[in-house]
């Protein structure tokens, strides 16, 4: 073979050899900063926290909840890109299976981030009410109904449950102990509360599949909570996840509480929050305030349990350490007396 038929072949190879690198989809997928959102804005003319059933006050500032970019299900990264977005300060390549784990469908995936949020906007209603003073009530809730169980049609998810047998029951354990008390095929009287009204709804006792004199009535129970305000969101509803559990609680609190945390600043955060105010760490930090900075932000509420992915970060919002909500409001009220110096940081 000549050097010129070499030479055409070598080039058609490494033509076709760069095509591949850059044709070919590689298993990862890329975050990149996402959109904030101001929580204490309006959206339509409406709030987008809206509260009623208790005072509310007036608020200044802006308070951002934060997302990140995810590649889309249906879309692919070839390598060249992977490379470029995994170098990037402010973005990262991911292996597909974390974001979209294989064997769950687009719908699948959706569907349990749509459940975070609803779970994070409860979750920090809960909180904020609590750390305001409002009295919150736990009673059981039923979590799920077997679709073929005695209760199907009669109960439903969401009943918080005030009574069984016309005895009071404040914990999930109680329902169980009330329920056990029947033979199977017995009625089981309940109470339960149901878009704000009491219901009474009566089921017949089924028997366990374990154990075949075991009354059962087919659902399972968790801890639900009772109180007077109403609290609505006003979010795009293609923002999902349960990372805006922080910031939408101190939103609320803002808005029910005399007194401002945020006198003209840009504050930004992120991280998931449990009914108790306890604040979880959460992924794609670094986008997450990359995102902030964009926009404004002066200041970034962070996860305790995040800081450590922030070391060597560099950035010009002020990254402040939280594990509560209560840390949160804390920090706030004392940066506005002064106090900077006491207000803990990441790093």
């Amino acid at each position: 073979m000549s050097r010129n038929a070499v030479a055409i072949v070598s080039s058609v190879l490494f033509v076709a050899l760069a095509a591949l690198l850059v044709l070919l989809p590689v298993p990862y997928v890329a975050w990149r900063p996402g959109q904030t959102i101001d929580v204490l804005a309006a959206n339509d003319g409406k709030p987008i926290i809206e509260v009623s059933g208790t005072p509310t006050f007036g608020t200044t500032g802006k308070l951002l909840m934060t997302t990140v970019s995810t590649t889309r299900v249906d879309a692919s990264m070839s390598l060249p890109e992977a490379v470029f977005v995994h170098l990037s300060k402010d973005s990262d390549a991911l292996p597909r299976e974390v974001i979209y784990p294989p064997g769950k469908s687009s719908d699948q995936v959706r569907s349990e981030a749509v459940a975070m949020m609803d779970t994070s906007r409860s979750n920090a209603t809960v909180a904020a009410l609590r750390a305001a003073g409002v009295a919150v009530t736990e009673m059981p809730r039923i979590d799920s109904v077997v679709l073929s169980g005695a209760s199907a049609g009669k109960l439903q998810p969401g009943d918080l449950v005030v009574s069984v047998d016309g005895n009071a029951v404040a914990t999930p354990d109680e329902v169980g102990a009330q329920v056990i008390k029947h033979s199977v095929g017995d009625e089981v009287n309940f109470t339960v509360l149901r878009d704000e009204k009491e219901t009474s709804v009566k089921v017949v006792a089924g028997a366990s599949s374990t154990d075949s004199r075991r009354p059962v009535v087919g659902i399972t129970l968790g801890t639900g909570y009772r109180f007077s305000p109403k609290v609505s969101f006003g979010v795009d509803p293609s923002v999902t996840g349960p990372s805006a559990g922080l910031v939408f609680a101190l939103g609320i609190y803002d808005r029910i509480t005399d007194g401002e945390l945020f006198e003209d600043r840009t504050v930004a955060g992120t991280g998931t929050i449990d009914p108790t105010g306890r604040v979880g760490g959460i992924g794609g930090i670094r986008e997450k305030v990359a995102g902030a900075e964009r926009d404004g932000a002066s200041m970034f509420l962070v996860p305790a349990s995040s800081c450590s992915n922030l070391e060597g970060y560099e950035t010009s919002v002020q990254l402040i350490r939280v594990s509560t909500l209560n840390d949160a409001i804390a920090a706030l009220q004392m940066i506005n007396e002064g106090n900077v110096s006491e207000v803990p940081t990441c790093g």
